[in-house]
């Protein structure tokens, strides 16, 4: 069994938790990050740290799945500490007060343990409010300032933007506020203890030692989260699939679609592929012939391609066995070519991306391709088990800048010849 310790600013990774033999450290958590292959179903998942606004977001859905799966989930500190309370009725595992304070209502919102990062590595540079406002409830207790007076400065220091919220700025906003013996005596604890008041980090070294001891186990034991496989998680999780074939790390998505765009033979690789699941279905019932089955869907007044558009899982070797059994070792090099290609359009231009491609240049690539009429160009995306032409045009956007710049490779060769 291995802990997968999704963490950043929270906990620096030289922390001794960390470095037990069970444990493999990841940068926080975004969305498909839990799809890793190395995440397995005897494995527990420590969520602690996850992105926000720089990249796609961890969705619950996700955090849903894996559960699903039968992987424990614990969650703490920060997004994991909220995710948790979400998920909690579902069988996700919380830790620590942060998760606890979440979970009573006491506090909402991801804006409570949000924090800015330096640019080159995990520390944190500012203050979320959770530790301020333990900071302020010790203080409190201790009698440095009273309750009214510390919500009061808890709230002034809520409005101050969370990447903004230096400890020059925490200063300043005691000062302003006539509290200055609070700021005072918050840096004379913290020069005694540089982790004082630094619930994030308590409840995160909390969470992976509940997982190395085993409780997590117990307690995810008593809750069965249903598998939930709906039409957007299917989506996301054949985006991740990535398999090594001959020094290639290739995306299996984008295997696929090449076989279903530059592919002459595709269509009928696909017609037998529909053929195989009518005689296998996946949902347990009865297999048929295709034609029988088309029969009793439309009286055979329609091809297959046209009534019949199963989803694909890309996880399933079978099925992604069955697609791919016509692709070549000159399909993959030109499907890594063609990602580079991508790659480095991004790199070049900000903003770029396979989704930013006008649907005429792919579309083009499609008739160029297919050597089709346009008024053929949906019978052939059905035939290729795209459904329809809009999903072969969305699909093929991600090779056009290597189609492109391959065409014109080709046109400069025959002009120098």
């Amino acid at each position: 069994m291995v802990i997968h310790v999704f963490v950043g600013p929270s906990l620096p990774r030289s922390e001794p938790q960390l470095a037990a033999l069970d444990v493999r450290v990841w940068p926080p958590a975004r969305h498909g990050d839990l799809f890793a292959p190395e995440i397995s179903s005897d494995d527990t998942v420590v969520l602690i740290d996850g992105v926000y606004h720089q990249a796609p977001a961890l969705r619950h859905k996700e955090i849903l799945a894996v559960m699903g799966r039968g992987i424990r989930m614990v969650g703490a500190a920060s997004i994991g500490a909220l995710r948790a309370a979400e998920l909690a009725p579902y069988g996700m595992h919380g830790v620590g007060r942060i998760y606890a304070a979440y979970a009573r209502g006491d506090i909402d919102g991801d804006d409570e343990v949000a924090v800015g990062q330096a640019p080159d590595d995990a520390r944190a540079l500012t203050w979320p409010l959770v530790n301020l406002r333990h900071a302020l409830e010790v203080a409190v207790a201790h009698e440095v300032l009273d309750a009214p007076r510390a919500t009061g400065l808890l709230q002034a220091l809520r409005a101050v933007y969370y990447p903004q919220r230096t400890w020059a700025a925490v200063r300043a906003v005691c000062h302003n506020r006539g509290e200055r013996t609070f700021a005072d005596w918050l840096d004379e604890r913290r020069k005694q203890d540089r982790h004082f008041a630094d619930l994030k980090r308590a409840d995160a070294i909390a969470a992976v030692t509940t997982a190395l001891d085993g409780t997590a186990a117990a307690a995810s034991a008593a809750v069965a989260p249903p598998r939930w496989e709906t039409a957007y998680f299917r989506r996301w999780s054949n985006a991740v699939v990535r398999e090594q074939v001959d020094g290639l790390n290739l995306s299996t998505e984008d295997r696929l679609v090449y076989q279903q765009v530059f592919d002459p033979d595709f269509p009928g690789r696909w017609a037998a592929y529909l053929e195989h699941l009518s005689q296998h279905p996946t949902d347990g019932g009865p297999g048929l012939p295709l034609a029988e089955r088309l029969t009793q869907a439309c009286g055979g007044r329609l091809p297959a391609d046209r009534v019949f558009h199963p989803w694909l899982d890309l996880r399933d070797e079978e099925t992604v066995g069955l697609l791919l059994a016509g692709e070549t070792d000159q399909d993959r090099r030109a499907v890594a070519r063609y990602a580079d290609v991508l790659a480095r359009a991004r790199r070049r231009r900000p903003g770029v991306s396979a989704a930013a491609v006008r649907d005429e240049a792919a579309r083009d690539l499609l008739l160029t391709v297919w050597r089709c009429p346009e008024e053929h160009l949906e019978t052939e995306a059905a035939a290729r088990g795209f459904g329809r032409a809009a999903s072969a045009v969305e699909a093929a956007k991600r090779f056009v800048f290597g189609f492109l710049e391959e065409t014109q490779r080709m046109e400069t060769t025959c002009a120098g010849h």
